[in-house]
């Protein structure tokens, strides 16, 4: 039997390539790779599937809630430093809550993508 398919991509399509590379730079420590395509910021991983932003392919202004029905985490590391370090630059869609894999957050990127942060401990 073969191994199953392994996701290898994920992408955000987003309406400012700049404002949303800031939020997820400078808010989610994400490093870009040092080339990424045209139109796009492709982010370094340690590991896993690849993940980037870029320019709408689509009319993005067309769908009434971007990403509905897709959750996308990230893991962040310590919760209580992320939001000592970043409460007054995000918009909260749930607080710190615990779940069965962690203490998670939801919060929304500039285009209203929901965003899960996941804790890892891990800095």
């Amino acid at each position: 039997m073969s191994n199953p398919t392994q996701l290898s991509f994920v992408s955000l399509q987003v309406n400012d390539l700049e404002a949303s590379g800031k939020f997820y730079t400078e808010i989610l420590n994400f490093k870009p790779v040092l080339k990424s395509p045209p139109d796009a910021i492709v982010f370094e991983q340690k590991n896993g599937a690849a993940f980037a932003i870029r320019k709408p392919m689509i009319e993005l202004s067309k769908a009434n809630l971007l990403g509905w029905g897709v959750a996308v985490w990230f893991g962040i590391g310590n919760m209580d430093v992320f939001m000592e370090q970043n409460r007054e630059k995000i918009t909260i869609v749930k607080d710190i809550h615990p779940t069965p894999f962690g203490r998670i957050l939801v919060i929304s990127d500039p285009d209203g993508y929901a965003i899960t942060l996941q804790e890892t401990k891990e800095d």
